[in-house]
């Protein structure tokens, strides 16, 4: 991969607002909804990680020059040929509910991203651990606010959690753990939809 700056479009030196406006504008225009059923929509997904990479890079790393693109294109390089397809691969197991093979491959991944802690997050949900999944789901966003699809399952375990907690107050449980096995299992639910599978069939 060329160096970030180069990635998003940039100059050497730009500032971090003009990174997040060049950065929002390449996610408009790669975005996967605007590829779905076109021939062209992996190409597009790994322009997306690709841009993803370069953006979280230069936000951590203000001080990058042209000097340091060596070390950041062999890690890149590790990135792109190698995580998007074991990422795919993990979101596909899922799917099917081989939750414990997924969670073996995605702790191999050195490289903890975004999309690897919305992963985490997920597994963590099914596995019934609500928290843990709560905080690696809140973290994918935080890396990455402008993916629509963590953003959205992280609304929705808000959602879930406040209309728990309302309807525990009803029945005068107003202490109630929010890590109640039906808000657990709605959770998961809901995660395993934004994948394309489905955990409670009747839901």
């Amino acid at each position: 991969m060329k160096n970030p700056y180069k990635t998003l479009g940039l100059s050497e030196g730009a500032s971090k607002e003009e990174i997040r406006k060049a950065y929002k504008r390449l996610v408009k225009k790669y975005h996967p909804d605007k590829y779905a059923n076109n021939p062209l929509s992996d190409l597009a997904e790994e322009k997306l990680e690709e841009i993803n990479k370069a953006y979280n890079y230069l936000m951590k790393n203000k001080g990058y020059n042209q000097g340091q693109d060596n070390g950041y294109q062999s890690s890149s390089n590790r990135y792109s040929n190698n995580s998007y397809h074991t990422y795919a691969q993990i979101r596909e197991l899922i799917k099917r509910g081989n939750i414990v093979q997924a969670e073996k491959i995605l702790d191999s991944i050195s490289q903890k991203d975004a999309e690897w802690f919305f992963l985490k997050g997920v597994i963590s949900l099914q596995k019934g651990w609500y928290d843990q999944g709560y905080q690696q789901i809140n973290r994918a966003v935080a890396m990455d606010p402008s993916n629509s699809e963590y953003r959205s399952t992280l609304n929705n375990l808000h959602q879930q959690n406040a209309a728990y907690r309302a309807s525990g107050r009803n029945r005068g449980y107003g202490g109630a753990d929010a890590c109640d096995l039906c808000t657990c299992l709605c959770c998961s639910d809901c995660c395993c939809e934004c994948l394309g599978g489905d955990l409670i069939a009747c839901c």
